[in-house]
């Protein structure tokens, strides 16, 4: 990290507000600098590189997710399909759609071959699943281990129907 300051703070904000309006496919170095209010050589001044400055958004873009979603979860533990159906309920919506379609371009790039991005999405994926296991009612600790992958792999499918329009399947799935 080149600048840890409130500059930097300020441009990952703002970084952050363009990835989540346009998507990764706009996160070229020049849209990036106007995006954050300056110039690309400035921008790598506060990072090294482009690889910096794209973790650094979606640090920020989980980080925003997870506290968007902590205002929405029980505070008490639920079994697997009371969680699955409060989740669908909540990551589909309007507000968070943003998110979920930066989380979708991840994956894509990933399944393009995309070491990068695969990394990347590797260690969101494995956040997901741990933090939808810390919520989940299960009779063992193994039985935990399996639901939270079971969750994980419901809400990834609808998450990836959703983008497809085919809403009305997942409405029937939960």
């Amino acid at each position: 990290m080149k600048k840890p300051d409130s500059r930097r703070q300020d441009i990952i904000q703002r970084l952050t507000d363009h990835v989540l309006a346009e998507g990764l496919s706009a996160s070229s170095l020049r849209p990036l600098a106007k995006a954050a209010g300056t110039s690309d050589r400035m921008l790598l001044y506060y990072f090294s590189d482009k690889a910096e400055i794209i973790t650094a958004v979606l640090e920020e873009i989980s980080a925003r997710l997870v506290l968007k979603l902590g205002d929405r979860v029980a505070p008490e533990l639920l079994p697997v399909d009371v969680l699955r159906r409060q989740f669908a309920a909540i990551l589909f919506v309007d507000e968070l759609w943003p998110y979920m379609r930066i989380w979708l371009e991840v994956a894509s790039r990933a399944a393009m071959g995309d070491a990068y991005f695969r990394g990347v999405g590797e260690q969101i994926g494995r956040g997901f699943y741990e933090w939808g296991k810390a919520q989940l009612l299960s009779e063992s600790e193994e039985q935990r281990d399996v639901d939270a992958a079971r969750l994980l792999v419901t809400i990834e499918g609808m998450l990836l129907l959703k983008s497809l329009g085919l809403d009305d399947i997942n409405a029937k799935a939960v």
